[in-house]
C-alpha cells in the first residue's frame, strides 16, 4: 500500500447534479502516512444468507465425511471447493429455539424466527408476535454508527403473505430472519431498483421530479457525477484510479441490468399479476443483482452488516431452469422417494452456486490491502437439518472469511452434539468488533475457529 502525508477523507463522496452523492471504496489515499497498524484495518462485514426447508444430506451430499484440514467436499457442497482456504465446514451445532418446546407444529415458522434470534418465537398468527433481536441487527445496532445504512435486508422471494403461515404461527415468522426487536420483523427487499436506489439515489435531495426526471431520461447516475469523478482522478496514484474505476464500472453494470429488467418488464403482460419493476424474470440473472448490490454496499462502507435471504422459509418455490417444477417444500417431505429426493439435492446445488457467486465476488473485489473476503464473515445455512422430518440439530453451515485474519479456514469443525448455533453467533458478533457476553442460549463462544 502506497501511504501518503495527505489522506482522502474515509466519508468522501463523489457528488453531483441534483443532489445526487455516491461513496467511495476503500483507497489508498484514504490512509495517512504513519498511521498505525491497528488503526489502518478495514472494518468486519457480516453477512448472513439464508436458505430454507434445510439442505438434504442423506447419503453425505452435504456434511464432509472427515473433520480437520484434509476433508472431502461433498457433492452439493463441491460449488465452494474453490474458496476451500477461506472456509469451515461447521457442524453438529443446535438452534433450540427452532424446537417445538410443547408448542406443537410450525417448524419452518420457528427455523426462520430463531435462525438469528436464537429465540423460540410466540406461537401466534395475529398481531402479538414475539420473537428476539438478531445477531444482525445486534451488529447494526453498533457498526451502524459508523456507516450511512445500518443494514441491508435482501431477498430473492418476496414476502406476499400475511396472517398465518405455519400451523398457528404467522407469515412474520417465515418472511425475514431479522428482528430489530421482539416485535420488530424486518422485510426483506427483493427489487434491486429501490436497493440501488438506496444505496445511490437522491442522496440529501428529497425533490421526487428531479428522481423521476432521471429515470425517465434513462440516464446513468454516474452521468450526474464525472466532473467530480474526473477532478478527483487527477489526484490519485495508478492504483487507486484503478480501484475506482473498477468500483464505477461495477455499479454502471447494475444500473444497466436492472433497466434492462425494467424494460423487459415493461413488455411483458403477466395477466393477475402486479410484478415489481426491476425485478428479472430468471432467478439466476436477479439472485446476482442483489449480490452485486451487496457486495458494492460492502466496498464503499455505506453498510457492514447483510442478510440475505435465497428464499423464505417453508418456500414452495420451484426452480424449472434444473428440472424441477415441483415446489421446494413439497419435494423436501420425499418419504425416501428416489425422484423427490433427487430434486431436493437439485435445488439444494442451485442455492449453493448462489452462495459461490456471493463468495466469489467478495474475494475479487479489493479492499485496503486485500479483499472484502479477508475483511468479512459470511454465514451460510438453513436452521433445518432434514426437510423431511424438520429436525434443528447438527445445522448445515458455512462460515467463509478472514475477519481481518482471525478466522483460518480450510478446515471442517465438528462440534459436539447439542452445542448451541449461539455460540457461533456470538462469535461472528466478537470478530465483527461488537462485544457481547450472552446471546440467545449461548454457552460461550465457539472454538478452534482461529486455529491454524
Amino acid at each position: 500500500m502506497i501511504l501518503t502525508r495527505k489522506a482522502i477523507d474515509r466519508r468522501a463522496f463523489l457528488r453531483g447534479l441534483a443532489g445526487t452523492t455516491m461513496a467511495l471504496p476503500l483507497l489508498d489515499a484514504m490512509i495517512p502516512a504513519m498511521m498505525k497498524a491497528a488503526e489502518s484495518k478495514a472494518p468486519v462485514r457480516l453477512g448472513f444468507a439464508y436458505v430454507p426447508n434445510g439442505i438434504i444430506n442423506l447419503k453425505g451430499e452435504w456434511k464432509p465425511t472427515t473433520t480437520g484440514r484434509d476433508f472431502q467436499f461433498a457433492s452439493t457442497m463441491k460449488p465452494l471447493e474453490a474458496y476451500r482456504d477461506n472456509l469451515l465446514v461447521v457442524s453438529g451445532l443446535t438452534q433450540n429455539g427452532g424446537r417445538a418446546l410443547q408448542d406443537g407444529a410450525g417448524d419452518h415458522a420457528r427455523a426462520g424466527a430463531s435462525w438469528l434470534t436464537g429465540v423460540h418465537p410466540k406461537k401466534t398468527e395475529g398481531a402479538d408476535i414475539h420473537c428476539g433481536i438478531s445477531a444482525d441487527q445486534i451488529a447494526a445496532r453498533e457498526l451502524g454508527k459508523h456507516t450511512q445504512i445500518a443494514s441491508l435486508e435482501l431477498g430473492l422471494e418476496a414476502a406476499g403473505l400475511a396472517g398465518g403461515c405455519d400451523s398457528g404461527y404467522s407469515c412474520a415468522y417465515t418472511n425475514t430472519v431479522s428482528w430489530r426487536s421482539a416485535t420488530t420483523p424486518l422485510p426483506v427487499d427483493v427489487n434491486p431498483r429501490s436497493v440501488f436506489e438506496q444505496l445511490f439515489g437522491d442522496g440529501q435531495s428529497t425533490d421526487p421530479k428531479a428522481r423521476l426526471a432521471r429515470m425517465k431520461e434513462d440516464s446513468s447516475i454516474l452521468d450526474f457525477m464525472m466532473e467530480d469523478v474526473s477532478r478527483m482522478k487527477t489526484g490519485l496514484g495508478a492504483r487507486d484510479k484503478g480501484k475506482l474505476t473498477e468500483y464505477l464500472d461495477a455499479i454502471r453494470d447494475i444500473e444497466r441490468r436492472i433497466q434492462l429488467a425494467e424494460a423487459q418488464n415493461a413488455n411483458f403482460k403477466m395477466p393477475l399479476v402486479e410484478k415489481p419493476l426491476g425485478i428479472p424474470d430468471e432467478f439466476d440473472e436477479h439472485a446476482k443483482l442483489m449480490i452485486d448490490l451487496q457486495v458494492i454496499a460492502f466496498q464503499a462502507d455505506l453498510t457492514r452488516v447483510g442478510t440475505l435471504m435465497i428464499a423464505r422459509e417453508g418456500s414452495n418455490r420451484s426452480y424449472k431452469q434444473v428440472g424441477v417444477p415441483d415446489g421446494h417444500h413439497s419435494v423436501t417431505h420425499h418419504q425416501q422417494d428416489p425422484e423427490k429426493i433427487e430434486k431436493t439435492i437439485k435445488i439444494n446445488e442451485v442455492h449453493v452456486k448462489t452462495f459461490a457467486y456471493y463468495v466469489d465476488k467478495m474475494k475479487n473485489t479489493p479492499d485496503g490491502d486485500g479483499s472484502l473476503l479477508d475483511h468479512s464473515l459470511l454465514l451460510y445455512g438453513s436452521s433445518i437439518n432434514d426437510g423431511n422430518q424438520h429436525t434443528h440439530h447438527d445445522l448445515p453451515l458455512v462460515l467463509v472469511g478472514g475477519a481481518n485474519g482471525s478466522v483460518k479456514g480450510g478446515r471442517h469443525i465438528a462440534y459436539p452434539a447439542e452445542t448451541p448455533m449461539n455460540n457461533l453467533l456470538l462469535t461472528m458478533l466478537d470478530k465483527g468488533g461488537v462485544k457481547t457476553d450472552k446471546f440467545g442460549d449461548s454457552t460461550g463462544e465457539a472454538e478452534h475457529l482461529s486455529d491454524v
